[in-house]
């Protein structure tokens, strides 16, 4: 068969993934998604009980609105604020039925490569199919060639580690018991109880960890002895709680401002410059020791929140262009590097910047940012337009930004603050307005570090 007319592979049916396949379908190229999950946005469901920071209407692909409207789907009113059940639900369980046997679950890919060739022939290579291994359900295995591979299987089953060098803490696996990588559901009974009464140590310094904050002092106003230890790898600047006010996110800056709230109404402390090296066991409770030697009191729980990587274990047969630091492709890396923006937008990107030297395959949604954090949704859509333009021959569309992004509001980067005097330039004037006090409750907008 004529690699043209064999389907592009779309690995994931997330909220990328599935754009990818509505796009696809618009330009006539025939797709096939596969999902390890058993449903539609498997990972988004696993965060269900969390709001995102982007209204509807920031939410919702247009090549899928356009599949959707035919099927009597009425979209959610664009103001609001959905959570991740909410989106999976009315959104994207809905788009995978459209798409129909274009979407097939329980199809877990184990490894993506050339026919015939691994990654060290060149013979005719470009000329060769790609061949994806998969794994399904019922232990099964088979092989399918495509003519084009989009990675948007995400980040959400690697959660970066507690080590501050990138690598688990000593004790952190013998740990596992007692620590979380995830925002907890505290309107779960037994999730509550875990947590209620307790000292819990919260790992991070982003979206997922302001909401955790968040969660934990609204559980500290009912629950007696309820305290989050908010445990930073920097100091805290005027930067530290995000954008506030000055974010065009709303949703965004009020998590910022209800971190703050958190730790000035005496629900968290605070705990700078603790980088941990080990997590050590003292009776029935966790003790976290820092790279210097510093020994925070003894905690109950711990949840860590410092961010996604993605696997790359599948696709490692391919010839993929990637960023050293941030395993994100060479061209998008500049601008998203959180050691370079302090302030500011992501600039819109598409195929130019998401190609490899592996001819069509593209790593988009989650995954594309590798390392770095402040993904938005509305950026995985006109990323998976730009590529079935590409994948069309519509070489003008592909290259033509359809997107406006709101400006960030946040200042600083993961870097930025490790350098001395950083911290007290921001504080002095900076490029973001420091964020006023604003308490914010578990029906709020909050966000689980994307979208």
């Amino acid at each position: 068969m004529p690699t043209n007319d064999l389907p592009t592979v779309v690995i994931g049916a997330g909220p990328i993934g599935l754009a990818a396949a509505a796009h696809l379908a618009e330009r006539g190229i025939e797709a096939l998604v596969l999902e390890a999950g058993d449903g539609a946005g498997a990972a988004v469901r696993e965060w269900s009980h969390v709001r995102l920071f982007s209204t509807w209407a920031e939410l919702v692909d247009p090549a899928a609105e356009k599949l959707l409207a035919p099927t009597g789907w009425v979209k959610p009113d664009g103001t609001t604020y959905p959570t991740g059940g909410d989106w999976a639900e009315q959104y994207l369980r809905p788009l995978a039925e459209t798409l129909g046997d274009t979407v097939r679950f329980g199809a877990r890919v184990t490894g993506v490569s050339r026919l015939g060739r691994d990654r060290v022939v060149d013979a005719d290579r470009e000329q060769q199919p790609f061949t994806v291994h998969i794994l399904n359900t019922d232990g099964t295995e088979e092989r399918i060639t495509a003519r084009a591979v989009i990675d948007a299987s995400g980040t959400w089953s690697t959660p970066s580690p507690i080590g501050g060098d990138g690598l688990p803490a000593l004790g952190e696996r013998t740990a596992s018991d007692r620590v979380s990588y995830r925002v907890p559901d505290l309107r779960d009974p037994s999730v509550r109880a875990r947590y209620a009464g307790k000292r819990t140590a919260v790992i991070g310094s982003g979206a997922s960890a302001f909401t955790a904050l968040a969660y934990l002092a609204d559980l500290a106003r009912d629950v007696p002895d309820t305290h989050a230890v908010w445990v930073l790898r920097r100091g805290i600047s005027g930067s530290t709680f995000g954008g506030g006010e000055a974010d065009q996110l709303p949703a965004r800056g009020a998590l910022g401002l209800a971190a703050k709230a958190a730790v000035d109404d005496g629900y968290a402390d605070a705990v700078t410059g603790f980088r941990t090296a080990a997590v050590e066991r003292s009776g029935e409770h966790l003790v976290l020791v820092a790279e210097d030697g510093r020994r925070l009191d003894p905690v109950d729980e711990v949840i860590v929140l410092t961010g996604f990587r993605p696997d790359l274990s599948f696709v490692q047969e391919l010839r993929l262009g990637l960023d050293d630091r941030l395993q994100a492709p060479v061209e998008l890396a500049p601008l998203i590097d959180p050691n370079v923006h302090s302030c500011g937008t992501v600039y819109p990107h598409g195929v130019n910047e998401l190609s490899h030297p592996e001819k069509d395959v593209y790593l988009v949604g989650m995954k594309s940012y590798g390392r770095a954090p402040t993904f938005l949704a509305m950026t995985g859509y006109e990323q998976v337009r730009s590529i079935a333009a590409a994948l069309a021959g519509d070489k003008e569309a592909a290259e033509r930004v359809e997107l406006t992004l709101p400006e960030t509001g946040v200042c600083g980067g993961a870097g930025l603050f490790d350098e001395p005097g950083a911290a007290e330039s921001e504080e002095s004037g900076g490029c973001c307005a420091s964020p006023t006090t604003l308490q914010i409750g578990v029906g709020a907008p909050v966000s689980s570090g994307g979208c």
